[in-house]
């Protein structure tokens, strides 16, 4: 079969390709009617982040059969146009790993030990031996800022070096932090307690800006290292730390705009080691990520399981209509839970009744569990969730009963904590419209769509009122609501569907009122 590569990967995958019987063409930097030319008779497409993957391409491209991402990032790939066209969109997350890794050890020493600025005057003639006093790493506090695959990683590496390890990651047990040789703590707790801290999480709505003044204040006198993803840190805040003496030293690989502009305050700071995005740049790094997408690419054409398929359902042709729905139900229902409950998850239970029941519902369930990883993992699908939850000790239990008392179908997402479960229940109505219908023990009937709020309440007269009127101080609009009681005058469950989002001001004040227990803000696919 033909594979097309649109941008230049190892010639160790090209030589995989080969190797399988495979033809292969390259044809770089080719766009517009000339990508679509060269795509229409291709059965396989590889491509970096060179090349835009768009429905357009889709179309042109009768016989693809798998679109190869050399690399983690499929932006560029239209996934939901891949999907409707049959066709597999596969990444490579492993590939680089070692190598950001290695990259993010070699900051921390650069960083810890003057190593680029002793260079810098050295090769300038200056003999500078006295302006600098290092710091080891040996029994110094190994601060982790999310516990995945490039934080263990690193973990690993320097917990053989002799540091202590505490790690921040709400949604990684305590047994597998544990394994690692990690103390798991609080945000607050691992940066006071750091000397070098790293950052090792995507950048999602919840986690942009999460290192900022506050703290870095609380890191005081140590190192922040982030090769990561730009945006996590606060470049201006962290350049003022370093420049006022606050933090020791920094070392940056990542930016918020990239490439970085001249005019970047993290680029006039001494003391702050910057490198351009090199965490993946190695040799072994780029032929693994060549040959690991090669290899997905001869199974898809070989009809055999694809490792990293980031949206090839696992169930049988004919029984995938009648299970669709319930997808995204599941879905939804997970990313409720989560995001209601807020804590470190140790548990997944995913629950159906009724007709459904009698389904194949492993693609259903490894749904439920993408959306309970949403907010940590930015390329999570219902493919690799099970195997998140595996590295993160996250006990997965499916159950089934074909009694309901109330719908002809009923999925049940609950997530648990350390002392603390939340209950998301969702059915389909007419021409499969779905409703979140309980959250917990309160019957609801909810549109899951956009924006949500979820308020839990003293049942007293006004109180629906004054919340209104808040989010109408702050122009969000109401489109839907339904509440819910324990009994009179004990406690209350509002659901409201927004037109917008709920400013942290609105928010703040719906909370300080003595009558809102709490007042929780979802926001869910569709959301603008």
């Amino acid at each position: 079969m033909k594979v097309l590569v649109t941008d230049p990967i190892a010639d160790a995958g090209l030589d995989r390709l080969r190797e399988a019987g495979h033809e292969v063409e390259t044809a770089y930097d080719v766009e517009g009617d000339a990508l679509l030319s060269a795509v229409s008779d291709a059965n396989g497409l590889i491509v970096r982040s060179g090349t835009d993957v768009t429905e357009e391409v889709f179309d042109a491209a009768p016989d693809l059969v798998i679109v190869g991402r050399a690399g983690i990032g499929v932006d560029n790939i239209d996934i939901d146009a891949a999907t409707e066209h049959g066709v597999i969109v596969a990444n490579a997350p492993e590939g680089n790993v070692r190598a950001a890794a290695e990259h993010t050890v070699a900051m921390a020493f650069a960083s810890a030990r003057s190593i680029p600025q002793a260079h810098i005057r050295l090769k300038d003639g200056e003999w500078a031996k006295g302006d600098y006093l290092g710091t080891e790493v040996n029994g110094k506090a190994l601060g982790v800022v999310g516990l995945g695959r490039v934080g263990q990683e690193v973990a690993k590496k320097l917990d053989s070096l002799g540091m202590d390890l505490v790690a921040y990651d709400p949604y990684i047990s305590e047994d597998r932090a544990a394994q690692l040789g990690a103390e798991l703590v609080d945000l607050d707790d691992c940066l006071d307690r750091a000397d070098f801290l790293t950052v090792h999480t995507p950048l999602t709505p919840e986690t942009e800006g999460l290192i900022s003044d506050e703290e870095l204040a609380q890191l005081e006198g140590g190192y922040l290292v982030n090769c990561a993803r730009g945006g996590v840190v606060d470049e201006e805040a962290l350049a003022e730390a370093v420049e006022d003496g606050v933090l020791a030293g920094a070392a940056v690989d990542v930016f918020a705009e990239e490439p970085v502009s001249p005019d970047n305050p993290l680029l006039d700071v001494n003391d702050v080691v910057v490198t351009p995005h090199l965490g993946a740049s190695t040799e072994a790094a780029q032929e693994n990520v060549a040959t690991s997408t090669a290899d997905q690419v001869v199974a898809a054409l070989a009809e055999e399981p694809v490792v990293n398929a980031l949206n090839a359902p696992s169930i049988d042709e004919s029984a995938f209509p009648r299970v669709e729905p319930y997808i995204g139900l599941a879905e939804t229902a997970g990313k409720i839970a989560t995001q209601l409950l807020d804590q470190r998850i140790d548990s997944i239970e995913v629950h159906y009744e009724g007709d459904i029941a009698e389904e194949d519902v492993e693609l259903v369930t490894a749904s439920a569990q993408k959306g309970v990883f949403q907010p940590l993992e930015w390329q999570v699908n219902a493919v690799n969730a099970p195997q998140i939850a595996e590295e993160r000790g996250v006990e997965v239990t499916e159950s089934k009963t074909r009694q309901t008392e109330d719908f002809q179908s009923l999925v049940r997402v609950t997530v648990s904590g350390d002392d603390e479960s939340i209950s998301v229940e969702g059915t389909l109505f007419a021409d499969d419209d779905p409703r979140i219908v309980r959250v917990d023990d309160y019957r609801v009937d909810a549109i899951p769509h956009g924006h949500m709020l979820v308020a839990r309440n003293k049942d007293e007269p006004g109180v629906i009122g004054f919340i209104g009127t808040v989010l109408g101080e702050h122009e969000v609009n109401i489109a839907g609501m339904f509440n819910a009681r324990e009994a009179i005058g004990g406690e209350a469950l509002t659901v409201y569907t927004l037109d917008a989002q709920v400013p942290d001001d609105a928010k703040e004040a719906l909370e300080n009122d003595d009558r809102i227990i709490e007042a929780r803000y979802i926001e869910l696919n569709g959301a603008e």
